[in-house]
Formats: structure tokens, sequence, C-alpha cells
């Protein structure tokens, strides 16, 4: 009995750690369930035609990680949302060195590189396809799971998932969604391109800098539309 218990105890704790008080499976995927394997997880995302959530986080240091822990992703609310609605993956810079396989840190690193996160936490969104970026979220202490569930589903109304989706329920209305989602991406674009040139910062540059975001939110209000 003592031998059974102790091999359960080692298969357990090659499978699973506890992050924020809440379990990060190690290896293997599965929507809603947060894992530290992002292979595993790009091939659920292509499977499923999900969106990917990325969290980069110092899960036993950074107290904006903890707070988020805490106050979204440990509530139901956002749980049973991501359990239909998203691939999430955890990709921990902690001091504990024990809490992070040996074999993904270096591969971590990369991703944190690939993505150019800067700070703890970031939570970036990708794609089904696990390289198109739809957008970077941050922390913050007012956060709940209604609000970050509303700024994700904002995020990926442009990934292929949702467009699929929006298109076989509506149709009659698929020209003209995606002519407004091109829209969009062509505002968003025209500011990257600009920012891309460096701009000094005069009164006329700032001027220019609203109108792009003008556009920006134009081009949003009329997908929200939709």
């Amino acid at each position: 009995m003592l031998k059974k218990l102790t091999a359960l105890t080692a298969a357990l704790a090659t499978t699973l750690t506890v992050v924020a008080n809440d379990p990060v499976q190690l290896d293997g995927a599965k929507l809603g369930q947060w894992t530290m394997d992002y292979d595993a997880a790009a091939k659920l995302a292509a499977k499923t035609k999900q969106p990917m959530v990325l969290n980069f986080t110092g899960s036993d240091w950074c107290g904006w990680c903890k707070i988020m822990d805490k106050n979204v992703f440990a509530k139901d609310e956002w749980k049973k949302f991501a359990a239909k609605n998203a691939v999430l993956v955890t990709l921990d810079f902690p001091r504990d060195k024990s809490i992070v396989p040996t074999r993904y840190v270096a591969r971590n690193k990369e991703l944190q590189k690939k993505f150019g996160v800067g700070g703890y936490p970031t939570y970036v969104i990708l794609d089904s396809d696990a390289k198109t970026i739809l957008g970077k979220l941050g922390a913050g202490r007012d956060k709940t799971p209604a609000s970050f569930i509303k700024e994700f589903q904002g995020t990926v109304r442009m990934s292929a998932g949702a467009i699929a989706a929006y298109v076989k329920q509506n149709p009659g209305k698929a020209k003209a969604y995606r002519a407004a989602i091109a829209e969009v991406s062509a505002a968003k674009k025209a500011l990257s391109d600009w920012i891309a040139t460096r701009p000094q910062r005069n009164p006329e540059n700032e001027k220019k800098y609203k109108a792009f975001l003008g556009r920006i939110n134009t081009a949003n209000t009329k997908l929200e539309s939709f």
C-alpha cells in the first residue's frame, strides 16, 4: 500500500504544480486549465480553434500577479468562461526555481523575448495559430472576472475562430463584417507604422497621434455594432 501511495505521489508531482493556490498542469493541455506545456497548448488551440492566453508571471513574488490570480483567475466566473473559450498557458519566472521544470526555463525566456514582454504580469493573447498576437492585457487592482472577460472578448473579436463563428451564424453580414475588421486592422497598422518612424514629440505630431486614435476608435465602434 505504501509503495502504491509513493508511486501515486511521484506521478502527481510530474504532472501538476500549484501556483496561487490553483493547480497548473505541467504536461498536456485542456481548455480552461492553466498549463506550462506551451507545445501541447498550441496543438490544442489549433485543434479547437480557440485563442491562447499566455500568462507571463512571477507567481511567488509578483504582487500584481498575485492580485490577478486571486481576484480574476481563481473565480468560478472566469473558470467557467475559460473552459469553453480559451487555452491557458502559464509562463512563470519565479524565485523558487523548483516551481518550473528545468525543461521549460530556457523556452520561457525565448517566448518572453519573442512576444516582447518586459514586465509581469503580461497577458499575451494569441490567435489559434499560436503566432498571431491579437493583443496584450495587463493587471489592475479593480479588475474582476467580468471586466477581464470583456477585455479578452474585445481582443479576440478579430481572431480567426471568432470571425469564422460570426460569419457562420450571420452569412448575410459576412462581407460587411470582414470589411469592418479590415478597417480596424488598417487603422491599427497605420498607427504602428507611424510610430515606427519615431516621430518627434511636438504639437503637430500630437495632433496626428490623436487622429490615429480617433480613426481606430471609429473603426472599433463600427465593428462593435455587429
